[in-house]
């Protein structure tokens, strides 16, 4: 049997010593790297990498399938369906106010009274040249009057001048066909008759021509009063007018003259109100500008009875994000409505329906409708997402693509976060 030298067996050993002390070396070499690995994570875990966000200063809601109702409540003001604006027509001081505002008033009821003194100067020299004028034309109608007597009576006196020559020379004529009267006689007797007709012609043509002249002259003067009757009927509209009454019957609104107060011409007064027919007024969010147009149904809920009304007007100009409809009620009205009362209106755009829903938010409009913030599910961070919402009422959204039923997502403002890509939600 061979025997193997002490020195061999201890360097063995030792070459088998070796191995085993690396490898353990290397485990404990790679599970330090994990756990430095694990701890980096965690740190990278650890470091915000989004905008922080106070989880209390944000709303979030859950996706949930429901039926979508397509209506909306719009908060609408009363307004008269008709109404009479008062404006000063005259200018003056006020010296008495009789009705008061809030009064119900009669067609031609006095509302108050006005003194100008220039107004009734004004009168008081259309008055006079008025009756100037018809002084005149009684003066001019009793001249011409005396002259058309004269030229009767001068034609009178020619036509019987005319009369007897004619006789004379009729006679004249019988004595010289007898040969007791010359030719020459007879000649001078023929010069007289053509000479009265001639007189009496021309009496006639002068009539005439002064006739003519006398109608121009009184229509012209008649014309000239007509004028001054129309300005004077005028200024009397003015003097009366210092005295305003009421255009229509209805209820004084905004009525707020006093005495010794002064009012200018074209001057906001007041109106009248009529009460027994009112509009709903509202302004509407311009996301539903496409949608509401004339004729949209509603409904006006008050002490348990339905009113129903249509939306009678669309005014599409924006103003503030906001446009204006008014809405009139199709039968019957609340028995207690005043102007100016607010009232919530239901408009109808279309009918329920199926759909993945969202509670109503700015989130909405502040996206545009195209993306919002989903909140992860460890509610430590939330992602924007492209989305497509549809339409929208009151209380709901109503989702179309892009979220899930029960995905949480962040409804309220988004103006805050700027372009952010992420939140980070802190406690």
């Amino acid at each position: 049997m061979t025997r193997i030298p002490p020195q061999l067996v201890t360097g063995a050993a030792m070459d088998v010593r070796v191995p085993v002390r690396r490898g353990r070396q290397a485990v404990r070499a790679a599970a330090l790297l994990a756990a430095v690995a694990l701890a980096a994570f965690a740190a990278w875990q650890a470091i915000p990498h989004g905008l922080q966000v106070a989880a209390r200063d944000v709303r979030i809601a859950r996706v949930t399938p429901g039926v979508f109702r397509d209506e909306i409540v719009v908060r609408a003001s009363a307004e008269p369906f008709s109404a009479v604006v008062l404006d000063s027509v005259e200018s003056g001081r006020v010296e008495e106010v009789v009705a008061h505002d809030g009064q119900r008033v009669a067609k031609g009821d006095l509302l108050f009274r006005l003194s100008n003194p220039q107004r009734n100067l004004e009168l008081l020299a259309r008055q006079t040249e008025y009756a100037q004028q018809i002084s005149n034309l009684a003066n001019l109608r009793v001249a011409q009057q005396a002259s058309r007597t004269d030229h009767q009576r001068r034609q009178a006196d020619l036509e019987y001048a005319l009369a007897l020559a004619r006789k004379q020379h009729a006679r004249n004529a019988s004595l010289a066909a007898r040969g007791f009267l010359s030719a020459a006689a007879l000649e001078d007797s023929a010069d007289r008759l053509a000479q009265q007709r001639r007189l009496l012609d021309d009496e006639r043509r002068a009539a005439a021509a002064e006739e003519q002249v006398r109608r121009r002259v009184l229509q012209q003067i008649e014309g000239v009063i007509a004028g001054l009757q129309a300005g004077l009927k005028l200024v009397n509209a003015t003097v009366d007018a210092l005295a305003v009454r009421a255009p229509a019957a209805g209820v004084l609104t905004d009525f707020r003259l006093l005495v010794g107060e002064t009012v200018h011409p074209d001057q906001r007064i007041g109106r009248i109100d009529d009460p027994r027919r009112f509009k709903l007024v509202a302004p509407i969010d311009e996301f539903y500008l496409g949608r509401v147009k004339a004729g949209l149904p509603g409904r006006v809920d008050q002490d348990g009875t339905t009113y129903p009304l249509r939306v009678a007007t669309i005014y599409p100009q924006v103003k503030d994000g906001r446009f204006t409809a008014e809405m009139t009620f199709t039968d019957g009205q609340p028995p207690v409505i005043s102007p100016g009362q607010g009232l919530d209106a239901r408009l109808t755009l279309g009918e329920p329906a199926q759909a993945l829903l969202l509670p109503q938010g700015t989130f909405a409009n502040d996206g545009g409708g195209a993306w919002v913030f989903v909140v992860a599910q460890d509610g430590r961070h939330a992602v924007r997402r492209a989305v497509r919402l549809g339409r929208r009422n009151d209380t709901q959204v109503e989702v179309l693509s892009g979220l899930a039923a029960g995905e949480a997502v962040i409804v309220s403002g988004y103006t805050a976060f700027g372009k952010a890509e992420r939140l980070e939600l802190t406690k």
